[in-house]
Formats: C-alpha cells, structure tokens, sequence
C-alpha cells in the first residue's frame, strides 16, 4: 500500500513539473488591401508562450530565464510590456524594482531565426 502511495505521488510531481514547463503558441493572420479591393500583402504573426525563473536580466536588453529545459535567453523587441499576473501595467519605475533575478515570469515572443524575441512579460508576484 506504501510502495503505491509513493509511486502515484511520484508520478503527480513528474506531471506537475511537465505541465509548468509546457509552451502555448497562438498564430494571427493578417492581410491588408488596397481602396481597389485589391489584396497588398498578408502576414502570419507566431506568438509563443514560455515560463520560468530570472537568472540574469539587462533592461531593454536581455533576459534569461531558468527553464525545465535549461536556461533560455530572450533578447527584448521594439516595445515590451510589463504587466502583474492580474492584467496591470507595470510602470518604468516598477520594472527597476520588481524585475529582478529569482522571481517568476511568463513571457510572450515570437522566434526570428535562432532568437527568442520577447514583446510582452508578465510578473507571477
């Protein structure tokens, strides 16, 4: 009776550890016409979805997280958006306090080549 207690809590944690470790990627297409009605051009925006820990961070530059996986590094987009787990924006003067190494996070990119490029992250505190 033990030996299977172990074995199913065992088995839970493995499934816990996965799940955190998952990635979600969402497409969005797009296509613009002319005033003619003539198509212009059409794009397809891949955005993924990844999670872990901050081991290092360099403000519009760089983050690197602590994944499952192994340590990923993101380098920043154009605009990044900082926001709490709830949906509230992060001020400027928030991410100098609250973007630290050691807390979790959930970022938002899109790959371009061999880069991760982040656009948006979300702070689980």
């Amino acid at each position: 009776m033990k030996s299977s207690f172990v074995k199913i809590a065992c088995a839970t944690a493995l499934l816990g550890s996965a799940a955190f470790a998952q990635v979600s990627t969402s497409e969005t297409n797009s296509t613009t016409t002319s005033s003619a009605g003539g198509t212009v051009s059409q794009s397809t925006t891949t955005t993924t979805e990844g999670s872990g820990t901050i081991t290092s961070f360099e403000p519009g530059t760089s983050i690197v997280l602590k994944e499952s996986s192994g340590p990923r590094t993101y380098r920043y987009g154009k605009t990044v958006t900082y926001v709490t787990k709830s949906g509230k924006a992060i001020s400027d003067d928030e991410v100098k306090t609250r973007i630290r190494v050691g807390i979790p996070v959930h970022v938002s990119y899109a790959q371009e080549g061999d880069s991760y490029v982040v656009n948006r992250v979300v702070v689980d505190e």
